[in-house]
């Protein structure tokens, strides 16, 4: 409303500041990165490592459904997103705590994943009041900016970070840093909430609600006719795997190179920067084919599974140095990069009108049921080593990719 348009400059300066400490707190906890080192810092089973993504993922997905029609019959709509990041803080801070305080093995494990879970479900929330208070408080030429400008400062935050476990000699970082580096995430997300609170918003409409089980059976009904978007689904299921295998590559390194955190600093450079470099390039060629660019990048997830497989199994001291991990998930960052913009891509211009929001809900939904029971079978793969689990998911990968190329080319 014209009322609220005085008000953009403050709100558009207190939801970057919060984007940007909330995606801060994202990369200082990574959970295909940071939290797979912290479990096995902590001795937790690998079967843990496992979990991580899936978890993660869907439980930030599954709930976005019901909570959307919840925070709709509520006027001011702020106070969902800052309980969210109080609450996604104060579960990364227990992480951490539990860390230091000398918990190990199977225990911390189960905590982490616990701990995990309520993070994910806080996301879920936070993920929809984000878009909805950006809707009311933000133009629409300005939205953008806001993430954009966020991404950027978290980046270069994360990255600087990296590089200093990276470069900084041993002797000088405490045995305590790690936990230190995920309380800091954690406390990211206290003070996003506080900066979000700063928004000035205006009280918005509470009609136009829709009953949850309503809201299934149109989803169900959509997916039974439309074999597009099944082929779609079918295919971004397969690629959940150049998610799941992120986590897998920094197990082994820590298994192969130790748990220096100078290790860990290199990583997080690595898997940073691939999607800097690749997000441009992969933005125009979806534009040109969205399903060739989900082919080709899912392939090269695959194809480098397999040869990492290959090389640590016909050279086995091609594992010994960190940099040769750094440089995978390098590569499988690109990789991911691809699959998620030709993905998004492609499922805005297989919709068309005004289906868009009803194509995307309903892939989320199933994706977030499928990455549960997907996680539950990588931590089985786990059970015959971390190297067969990486073959099984660059084989699933593979065949995402050629099941894209069966898909209709939307952008033609």
């Amino acid at each position: 409303p014209d009322s609220q348009c005085q008000e953009q400059p403050v709100n558009f300066v207190a939801q970057t500041t919060a984007q940007a400490l909330s995606k801060t707190g994202d990369a200082l906890a990574d959970s295909k990165v940071v939290l797979p080192w912290l479990l096995g810092a902590v001795g937790a089973p690998a079967f843990f490592v496992g979990l991580l993504v899936p978890i993660r993922e869907s439980l930030a997905l599954l709930p976005q459904i019901l909570v959307g029609g919840v925070i709709r019959r509520v006027p001011i709509r702020k106070g969902f997103w800052a309980g969210a990041s109080l609450a996604q803080g104060a579960c990364i801070l227990a992480m951490a705590a539990l860390a230091l305080g000398g918990m190990t093995g199977t225990a911390a494990g189960w905590s982490i994943i616990a701990l995990l879970t309520l993070f994910s479900l806080a996301r879920g929330v936070a993920s929809i009041a984000a878009k909805d208070v950006l809707g009311k408080t933000v133009s629409k030429g300005r939205r953008g900016r806001v993430s954009g400008q966020a991404a950027t400062l978290s980046g270069l935050t994360a990255g600087a970070v990296g590089a200093y476990l990276m470069l900084s000699p041993e002797g000088t970082r405490p045995e305590w840093l790690l936990y230190a580096l995920i309380g800091a995430a954690g406390a990211c997300w206290l003070v996003a909430a506080a900066a979000f609170m700063r928004t000035v918003e205006y009280p918005g409409a509470t009609e136009g609600g829709r009953s949850l089980g309503d809201l299934v059976a149109d989803q169900m009904r959509l997916l039974a006719r439309d074999r597009d978007l099944q082929l779609f689904i079918a295919a971004r299921a397969l690629m959940i795997s150049t998610a799941l295998v992120a986590p897998l590559y920094v197990t082994l390194a820590q298994q192969r190179t130790g748990e220096t955190l100078d290790g860990l600093g290199w990583l997080m450079i690595a898997s940073g920067l691939a999607s800097a470099v690749s997000a441009s390039f992969w933005g125009v060629f979806a534009d040109r084919s969205s399903r060739a660019t989900m082919a080709l990048a899912a392939t090269i997830a695959g194809v480098l599974g397999l040869g990492v497989v290959w090389a640590l199994a016909t050279l086995p001291s091609a594992g010994d140095h960190i940099a040769f991990y750094a440089a995978i998930l390098f590569v499988l960052g690109i990789a991911h990069a691809g699959v998620r913009i030709g993905r998004k891509t492609h499922v805005v211009d297989l919709a068309g009108g005004d289906r868009k929001a009803e194509y995307v809900a309903l892939s989320n939904t199933v994706i977030g049921v499928l990455l549960l029971l997907t996680g539950a079978f990588v931590g089985f793969l786990m059970g015959f080593g971390v190297t067969m689990a990486i073959a099984v998911l660059s084989v699933l990968a593979l065949a995402g990719a050629a099941l894209a190329m069966m898909m209709p080319n939307v952008q033609a």
